[in-house]
C-alpha cells in the first residue's frame, strides 16, 4: 500500500495522464530509434505508452501497491523511492512539480539507493535555477516594497515641510500684521497722550484762572462793606 504524501501528490496527475519526459529501465536494452522516438512523443506531449515502466509504475500508485521509502523535493523537482514489497522490486522516480521525468526499476537494493541518490543530486541542480529565481524575485518584492515604504516616507516628510514652510509664512504674517498694529496703536496712545496732556494743560489754566477770579472777589468783597 503506498504509504506517506511524497509521491501521493502524485497521483492526481498521474490520474489524468500526466507525461513523462524522459523513461529508463534498468533491466532493459540500451535505448535504439525506438526508444528514442518514444521520448520524443513524451516530450511533446502524447499520452505515456502502455507498454513501459512510466505506465506500470503510474498504475502501481493507482493501485497503491507501492511502499515510499524516500522523497526528496528541490524546488519543482523531486525524486521518490518506492517499494514493490510482494517481489522485493524498487522503483526510483523522478519528477518536476507533478510529472514524472525519469523511472528506474531494479531488484538491487544498492542500484535503486545509489540511483535514488543520483537523482537527488540532480534535483538539486537542477533546482538551483528555480531556488535562485525565488529569491531573487523575493528580494526584489521586497526591494519594490522598501521603495514604496521610503517613497511614502519621503511624500510624507515632503508634506511635512511644505506644511511647516506654510505655517513659517503665515506666524511670519501675522507677526508683521502684529507689529503694525502695535506700531499703530504705539502712534494712537502716543496722540492720546498729547491730547490728554493738552487737556489737562487746559484746564490747569482754566482752574489757574478761576482761582485767580475768587481770590479777587475775595479781596473786592470786604472793600465794598467798609464802604457803605
Amino acid at each position: 500500500m503506498l504509504q506517506r504524501v511524497g509521491i501521493g501528490l502524485l497521483l492526481s496527475a498521474v490520474s489524468l495522464g500526466a507525461s513523462a519526459q524522459v523513461v529508463q529501465n534498468a533491466n532493459s536494452k540500451p535505448a535504439g530509434a525506438g526508444a528514442a522516438a518514444q521520448e520524443r512523443s513524451a516530450e511533446s506531449g502524447a499520452l505515456t505508452p502502455a507498454n513501459s515502466t512510466m505506465a506500470e509504475l503510474q498504475q502501481l500508485i493507482q493501485n497503491r501497491a507501492l511502499n515510499e521509502l524516500r522523497t526528496t523535493y528541490n524546488g519543482n523537482y523531486g525524486a521518490s523511492l518506492l517499494f514493490k514489497a510482494d517481489d522485493l522490486t524498487y522503483y526510483v522516480a523522478m519528477f518536476q512539480q507533478k510529472n514524472f521525468w525519469r523511472v528506474v526499476k531494479t531488484t538491487s537494493e544498492q542500484q535503486a539507493e545509489q540511483t535514488y541518490k543520483a537523482f537527488v543530486e540532480q534535483t538539486e541542480q537542477l533546482a538551483d535555477v528555480d531556488i535562485r529565481r525565488i529569491k531573487l524575485d523575493a528580494e526584489r518584492a521586497m526591494t519594490e516594497r522598501l521603495i514604496a515604504a521610503n517613497e511614502s516616507r519621503l511624500a510624507a516628510l515632503q508634506n511635512d515641510l511644505t506644511l511647516q514652510r506654510q505655517q513659517e509664512q503665515q506666524v511670519a504674517a501675522r507677526q508683521e500684521q502684529a507689529r503694525q498694529e502695535a506700531a499703530a496703536l504705539a502712534n494712537e496712545r502716543q496722540a492720546a497722550r498729547e491730547q490728554l496732556n493738552a487737556l489737562q494743560r487746559q484746564i490747569r489754566m482754566l482752574e489757574e484762572q478761576q482761582a485767580k477770579l475768587e481770590s479777587a472777589n475775595r479781596v473786592v468783597g470786604p472793600e465794598t462793606k467798609r464802604g457803605r
